[in-house]
């Protein structure tokens, strides 16, 4: 059963710093790229942060550049997205989802199989 689940969401000062974990399960974590994207209420769904599997290439939104930081671990089975300097509108439900192709992952996420995505975690940074 292929499974991917978030935690590390709550509620946060701006300013302050969250680190958000994706545990995945039932698949070969090692061969799949992991994207975090976030959604927040009426607003449509963006791309956070985004990891290749192949040379650990990374990309970020514009808007958390700086300040989010990606990673896998492949010991664990985890990504993390690190948060720092929140601001209020970074409040939004944080998803973590995977693919083979990091193309995918990373510019095309629609295409992602909804089994390889987590149910999120809700992030609230209050002013």
């Amino acid at each position: 059963e292929v499974q991917l689940v978030e935690s590390g969401g709550g509620l946060v000062q701006a300013g302050g710093s969250l680190r958000l974990s994706c545990a995945a399960s039932g698949f070969t974590f090692d061969d799949y790229a992991i994207g975090w994207f976030r959604q927040a209420p009426g607003k449509e769904r963006e791309a956070v942060s985004c990891i290749s599997r192949n040379d650990n290439i990374t990309r970020y939104g514009d808007s958390v550049k700086g300040r989010f930081t990606i990673s896998a671990d492949n010991a664990e089975n985890t990504a993390y997205l690190q948060m720092n300097s929140l601001k209020p509108e970074d409040t939004a439900v944080y998803y973590c989802a995977a693919d083979r192709s990091w193309k995918i992952v990373c510019g095309r996420s629609l295409r992602i199989n909804k089994d390889y995505w987590g149910k999120g975690t809700l992030v609230t940074v209050a002013s």
